[in-house]
């Protein structure tokens, strides 16, 4: 006779310890007011009260400057240096941006700021770009040699590359030319731009191997896909390196000071309103400073959507 064994009962599954249910649920979002408060009229009330403040006060703060520099254009010379000053021109004397514009030779050093900054992002466009597509999509031996060697030079201050970049500039090596006095001074530094060569790259990296590959099965070589396919896809990127470019020239000061020491005609806005102006009412000075700047607000709100797509273009991969 034999004797057959149960097999043990099945015992219930434990229950879950409560700081496994607490983890297991999803955690609340703490603020320093509680939703309910904020839905209620007071609560809303103190909410929009508190924002409108704060915006105020940072449109206050970055907008009177800009009012400021505006208003003080129109005054008197007399009214500029009152104490306490006037917030509004007590008389208006719009003559004093006429008067800077002739004084001050703006059109001549304003038409050199723009060849200058023109050259530079042309330059700094092409070989950016095709140095980015090597390096993303070519692949080359020791590319990453190559781009770690490209982004040491962003640790290096701009301040210790002043002497070697005139000297280089000053008398280019293998050729023995000067390009002081001359805009190429200004565009062959500003075509080496470790930032924008990286962005591009990053960029690159996000376009799928598949679009490539599908061009090159139709028959595309390299530079095809670089001119048809990437450069199209590439327009929010390219639209916040071009007002990078166009910015970084627009506003330096030390290089063009000293490629063109010795040529004042040629030099641009920025250098000239501080060569002039120990000639010139303070008043005039405003005025010119308020007509440089023109152009590069205007820049910025034509080409804002561009700055935000191109901003947030390499955060997702497409």
């Amino acid at each position: 006779m034999t004797t057959t064994i149960a097999p043990p009962p099945r015992q219930a599954p434990p229950t879950t310890p409560r700081r496994a249910r607490k983890r297991a649920e999803p955690a609340a979002i703490r603020t320093l007011v509680s939703p309910l408060a904020l839905a209620s009229r007071r609560g809303k009330a103190v909410y929009w009260t508190v924002f409108g403040l704060v915006l105020f006060l940072f449109a206050l703060a970055f907008l009177f400057p800009v009012y400021w520099m505006i208003t003080g254009a129109f005054k008197s010379p007399d009214e500029l240096n009152s104490n306490p000053p006037t917030l509004a021109p007590e008389h208006w004397h719009p003559g004093n941006y006429g008067d800077a514009w002739n004084l001050m030779q703006l059109p001549d050093h304003l038409w050199n700021t723009v060849v200058q900054a023109a050259g530079a992002w042309l330059l700094q466009l092409v070989f950016c770009t095709a140095a980015a597509y090597a390096l993303s999509k070519l692949k080359p031996v020791f590319g990453k040699v190559v781009l770690g060697a490209i982004l040491a030079t962003l640790m290096v201050p701009a301040q210790a590359l002043v002497i070697p970049k005139y000297l280089t500039v000053a008398d280019l090596p293998f050729i023995h030319t000067s390009l002081l006095n001359n805009p190429a001074g200004i565009w062959l530094p500003a075509v080496a731009n470790a930032f924008n060569l990286y962005l591009l790259k990053r960029f690159f990296d996000q376009i799928p191997r598949d679009v490539m590959e599908a061009a090159e099965i139709d028959g595309a070589g390299k530079l095809r896909q670089l001119w048809s396919i990437l450069l199209p896809m590439s327009r929010p990127v390219l639209g916040v390196v071009s007002i990078f470019a166009l910015v970084a020239v627009w506003q330096d000061f030390l290089w063009p000071l000293m490629v063109f020491s010795a040529a004042p005609d040629n030099q641009p806005i920025s250098v000239a309103l501080v060569q002039l102006s120990q000639d010139v009412p303070q008043t005039d000075l405003i005025g010119a400073m308020v007509i440089a700047s023109v152009p590069m607000v205007v820049m910025f709100l034509v080409f804002q959507r561009h700055i935000i797509a191109g901003i947030s273009a390499g955060s997702t991969k497409g």
